[in-house]
């Protein structure tokens, strides 16, 4: 399985799961479609579909292309409401459904975040395993077993917010009142089952309120697992069931 990272951050989100067979699941459509496309070689015959986890345009600005070219998505009936337009390749999830995207299946769970339905995903394929999905929320209620490679934010540090937006009560709150501290990042995972896991890929940190060499190190010192920060570009081509 090789997991190729088109953006992770507040001006786009997009991520490519593809297997062996070049069979490719979009997760998060949050980026122009043609990027998406082009990270393809404008090949999308192998595409099973796009995952969307909620509404804002950094994870869906790119549904409308991405219908308009036979691309079906999935995410749930309060996020399609929110795409503000119909199409009938929007299919609504439920949560805590068994979905078969192809050669993955998925499974759609309650976060917290400030639009109509969000939600997180487990996506799990032969290849990799089961692989937790978990962005833009400001914790958890769920404990995953049988992880073997797990996405998660850490959008911002509470020390760093503290420090830059002291004087901005109302952004300072948005931010924690939508997304997940590195803090509550490492909350999560120390709160599962990480013996199986491969990769832990730290994703959507904030431009401003992170450090993205601290939040590696620190993950990397209480988890003992290879930690990557998700960049604009990366690939990882062993994002499999086993590390070899």
């Amino acid at each position: 399985m090789r997991l190729h990272i088109i953006n992770s951050n507040s001006d786009g989100n997009c991520y490519l799961f593809t297997d062996n067979n070049g069979e490719t699941l979009i997760v998060e459509c949050g980026v122009r479609f043609e990027r998406i496309s082009k990270a393809l070689n404008f090949d999308l015959s192998k595409v099973v579909g796009c995952l969307v986890t909620h509404e804002h345009g950094d994870h869906c600005k790119g549904v409308k292309d991405a219908v308009k070219y036979g691309i079906d998505v999935y995410a749930t009936a309060g996020t399609i409401k929110g795409f503000k337009f119909d199409h009938h390749r929007f299919n609504a999830v439920k949560k805590e459904g068994i979905y078969k995207l192809g050669p993955f299946d998925v499974i759609a769970f309650d976060t917290h975040h400030d639009v109509n339905e969000p939600c997180g995903f487990l996506i799990k394929h032969s290849e990799m395993g089961t692989t937790l999905f978990l962005t833009d929320t400001i914790y958890c209620n769920y404990q995953f077993p049988g992880l073997n490679n797990i996405l998660i934010e850490a959008n911002y540090s509470q020390y760093i917010l503290d420090e830059k937006l002291a004087g901005n009560r109302f952004l300072r709150n948005r931010v924690i009142q939508s997304h997940m501290s590195v803090e509550t990042c490492l909350e999560t995972l120390q709160a599962n089952d990480l013996r199986s896991v491969n990769n832990i890929v730290l994703i959507h940190l904030s431009d401003r309120n992170s450090d993205a060499k601290v939040f590696k190190q620190r993950i990397e010192d209480a988890t003992l697992k290879t930690v990557t920060i998700a960049t604009a570009g990366l690939t990882i081509d062993n994002f499999n069931i086993t590390p070899f």
